[in-house]
Formats: C-alpha cells, structure tokens, sequence
C-alpha cells in the first residue's frame, strides 16, 4: 500500500465533518431548513459521482507485506480516534439541533442526516473493531454502537451473523426478490432479540441466569440509558428525541448496507444438513476507490466474511466475488426504490448463481 492510501484513510472524518458544514452552509445562505439535507446530498449524490469519475481499486496488498501492514498503528489509531469525534458530534449535533428553529423540512433533514452520518462513524468503525482481539478494541466498539443504542449488534453479528451468513437463519442476509421495506423492520427487531438469546445462552452454559452483572447486553444497555438521561437532562425532551432517533436512523442504515451486502446470495447445504464454510463468494464485492476509503475498506465485504479478524488495510478483492455496479452509496438510494433494485440487481444475482452452478 502507497503512503497516499494510507494517509487518505483520514478521508473517513470527512463524513462527520458534513453536519458542521451544513450549519455553516444554512447560516450562510439563511436556509438552515434545505441545508440540514446538505450531508445527504453529498453522500448520496455527490459521493456516487464522484465514485464513477474516479473508478475502481482492485489493487490488493502483497500478501507477504500484509502482516507488516496490519501491524501499523496508524491503522489502528485511525479507528480508535473516532469514538471521540462521535461523542463530539453528537454532543455538538443535539445543541445545534434544540437552537437551530429548524422547521419540519429542517428536523427531518438534520435526525436523518446525524443518523447516516452516525451509521458512517459509529457503526461501521464499531463493525471494524469488534472483530479485534484484545479489550480495547471491542470496548471501543461497544461504546460507539451504544452512542447509537444498537449495541446488540457487538453480539448478534459475531455470533449471529458471522455464523448464519447467507442462511435463512440470518435476520440481516436478505432473500432473493425480498423487498428492503419487508427486510429492513424485520431484520432490526430480530437481530436485537437474538443479542439478548446469544448472551443469555452464553450465561446458561456458565451456570449463571440471563439477569446477571455479566450479561454483556445489560452493561451496554445500561450505558446507552446513560447516554439517553445526559441528553435529557442536558437539553430536555429534544435532546431525548435527537438522541434516540438519531440512534434508530443510525441503526437502520447499517441493516440497509446489510440488504446490500448479502441480497440473494445462498450457501449450499449438504446432505448432512450442514452449510457449506463461509467464502468470499457469500458476500458483494465493490472496489469503488473513494467510498472504500470513507468506509475503511468496508465494501470488500466478500474478503472480511472470509476472513473476519483481517484489518481493514489488507482486506482483498476478489474478482470472482459477486460484484456490485456502484459503491454503497449508489447501492444505498437504488435499495430505496425495490422495482429498481430489482431490476438492477436480480439479472446479476441469477448469473452469478448460473456461473456458480456451472
């Protein structure tokens, strides 16, 4: 990997940037109402654009420097640092949000736009580094999915998802020709549910009861109550609702990436009723340069789900993965409207299967 690449993984604390920007861009053009829409054109907009101007990235670390790579702190750092520009955000954000006199345009502007921006930061550094070994990095991943109160997915997608990909058992592996609007409030009650069943089984097996200090659910959930009474206690009843709408949004974009990520995509079961191991080819690829290094490398989803603990430096592309047309932005507003999706996106999935089949 260039050093160019490596410094533009700062690319990513652009996303957070987007919400000041907006302020400053209402207050400039007196239109707070249109410009709290601003981070959302520019993510689902702009970014696709800019994606297709700038084309691919399918270049791939040498495998005899990945270790040497994945080792570097700077890797490290980049996502550890995004725990305080979250908290910082958010803390900003609510202010700006209980004094800006947004109208109803501008409320519903600036919860949706904290709530991608959020899904950016929070959840997608989070899915980075709940994977890693050791304490920090997990609890570092805790306390930013708990900034949002989807906490549960710290649980539910090591245990859950990562086991059940690409399965019917899978609450966030979306069927082929199912709508997102059928998937999307299905997966996020599921998947909250299933953290709660994971960690309690996990207890059983220690002889202890579900309701015990070591329920790992309990102790986030704990700390995203915390979080909620700050904001209400800081800014009334409308830092509450920022707060927790700003977390469902949040919530609700990273099921939407998961629709994208796995949409009709099957592992075979055997004759003993096992599925086949989990490859690269249970995943879609997207190699679009730009939004790749907004995301921390997120759209080679096919390589992470082959090998979940390899760091978001070194993960690979895979060309004989199923590709994607666009990065998850372009992916993003195409799930929004299913006859689209539909059309764009089954022809690929039934050759993709024909090509495997043959």
């Amino acid at each position: 990997m260039s050093r160019t690449k490596a410094l533009a993984f700062l690319l990513v604390f652009l996303v957070p940037a987007l919400m000041p920007a907006a302020a400053w861009l209402g207050l400039a053009t007196g239109r707070p109402d249109a410009m709290a829409w601003f981070p959302l054109f520019f993510l689902f907009v702009l970014l696709p654009a800019a994606d297709y101007a700038l084309g691919h990235d399918s270049v791939n670390v040498p495998a005899e420097r990945e270790r040497e790579l994945a080792l570097r702190p700077w890797f490290r750092a980049l996502t550890l640092a995004c725990l305080p520009v979250q908290l910082a955000l958010l803390a900003w954000s609510a202010h700006w949000f209980t004094n800006a006199g947004f109208g109803p345009t501008g409320v519903a502007g600036w919860l949706l736009s904290q709530g991608i921006v959020g899904g950016i930061l929070a959840i997608n550094t989070a899915h980075e580094l709940v994977h890693k070994d050791g304490r920090l990095e997990p609890f570092v991943g805790g306390m930013l999915l708990a900034s949002v109160g989807y906490h549960g997915f710290k649980i539910e997608h090591l245990r859950g998802h990562h086991v059940h990909v690409s399965t019917p058992e899978d609450a966030s592996s979306a069927r082929f020709g199912q709508s997102l609007w059928h998937f999307l409030p299905r997966a996020m009650w599921r998947n909250t549910l299933n953290a709660w069943r994971l960690e309690a089984r996990r207890l059983q097996g220690l002889g202890l009861p579900a309701l015990h200090w070591r329920n790992e659910m309990i102790g986030w959930t704990v700390l995203w109550l915390g979080f909620a009474a700050a904001f209400a206690l800081w800014l009334g009843p409308v830092g509450l609702a920022f707060f927790l709408l700003q977390g469902l949004f949040a919530a609700g974009s990273l099921e939407i990436i998961n629709y994208i990520e796995h949409y009709g995509l099957e592992r075979r079961r055997g004759a003993d009723g096992r599925y086949e191991r989990t490859t690269h080819l249970h995943s879609w690829n997207s190699d679009y340069a730009l939004s790749n290094l907004l995301l921390f490398q997120l759209q080679r989803h096919s390589d992470h789900h082959a090998f979940p603990k390899r760091r978001y430096a070194i993960l690979r592309h895979h060309p004989d993965s199923p590709q994607l047309p666009g990065g998850y932005s372009a992916m993003f507003v195409l799930a929004l409207v299913p006859p689209l999706w539909h059309r764009v996106i089954d022809p690929r999935v039934q050759a993709f299967r024909r090509a495997a089949a043959g």
